[in-house]
């Protein structure tokens, strides 16, 4: 038996064009399915909106997303969290996707897809760590690690 884990991304109305977004930079093939292919009448809200979207690419990325239905769909993937502790408002981010590759040559057009439109957290480049480390929020909130991990050496 296997199993994969494969990120759910949810989106309120843009989930179309983030899958499309994706594929341009990690490639593959797309599958969508809107409302209105499961039998929502085309004419009601929402019916174009994605139910069901998979992007398979050839190198193993894989990532899902749909828009949630109707009014109170949820904050934007990526949308920080505040709690506190002690006095003091933490701010965190629900998740991050990490994006890990053999090389920076192979890691770096990546980094750059994913960069368009984005946040840059921390730029992409050697880190004391790792051969190559970037961290970016995208345009649609989605907060990415993008790594090539150093051989790990026990002690």
């Amino acid at each position: 038996m296997s199993l994969n884990a494969v990120t759910h991304l949810n989106f309120a109305g843009q989930a179309r064009e983030a899958l499309e977004f994706y594929q341009s930079v990690f490639g593959g093939r797309l599958s969508i399915a809107t409302y209105a292919d499961f039998g929502r009448p085309a004419d009601q809200p929402g019916a174009a909106n994605v139910v069901f979207g998979h992007l398979v690419a050839d190198n193993g990325f894989q990532v899902m997303a749909y828009d949630v239905p109707g009014p109170g769909a949820p904050a934007a993937p990526g949308t920080p969290t505040t709690r506190r502790e002690n006095g003091t408002t933490i701010t965190e981010e629900r998740f991050f996707l990490s994006v890990s590759g053999e090389s920076v040559e192979e890691t770096t057009p990546v980094w750059e897809g994913l960069a368009q439109g984005a946040t840059v957290i921390e730029p992409f480049g050697p880190a004391q760590w790792a051969p190559a480390f970037g961290l970016l929020a995208d345009r649609f909130g989605v907060t990415w690690i993008v790594n090539v991990p150093a051989a790990y050496e026990p002690a």
